[in-house]
């Protein structure tokens, strides 16, 4: 059974007249002045105001940083002699699992280090040592 169409739902359209009408309401606009780049922006115009902006950080450069003050090398000291995660978390301020990403990521795989863990009274201890050298267990 086929319904005929209903003539009574069609959308509402807007009438020609409508449409002309308002086209004619319509003042002319004044022409816009044109507008400064975004990359030379005023710090008047800024979002925020310039006293709370955060404070630009100057990167050090590699001269006048000592080698030894990286958290990395600290932490390969640190291993040379043994170490648990609790003082390697201790001494970098890291979590444990940004510790083991280190140690997997960067000492393992870039450096090429030996770094191996042993159990000393219940405490996973991880050390480097020389290629071709087991830690005792």
């Amino acid at each position: 059974m086929k319904r005929a169409p209903s003539k009574t739902c069609k959308p509402a359209s807007k009438s020609p007249a409508k449409a002309s009408s308002k086209a004619t309401a319509k003042t002319p606009s004044k022409p816009k002045a044109p507008q400064a780049s975004a990359t030379r922006r005023s710090p008047a115009k800024s979002a925020r105001p310039a006293a709370k902006r955060a404070p630009q950080k100057l990167t050090p450069t590699l001269a006048a940083v000592p080698p030894t003050a990286t958290k990395k090398s600290q932490l390969i000291a640190l291993l040379s002699s043994g170490a648990s995660m609790a003082q390697m978390t201790e001494l970098t301020g890291w979590l444990p699992h940004t510790v083991r990403g280190m140690l997997s990521g960067s000492l393992r795989k870039r450096l090429g280090l030996n770094v191996q863990h042993s159990l000393q009274d219940g405490v996973r201890v991880y050390r480097i040592v020389p290629a071709g050298e087991e830690v005792a267990q």
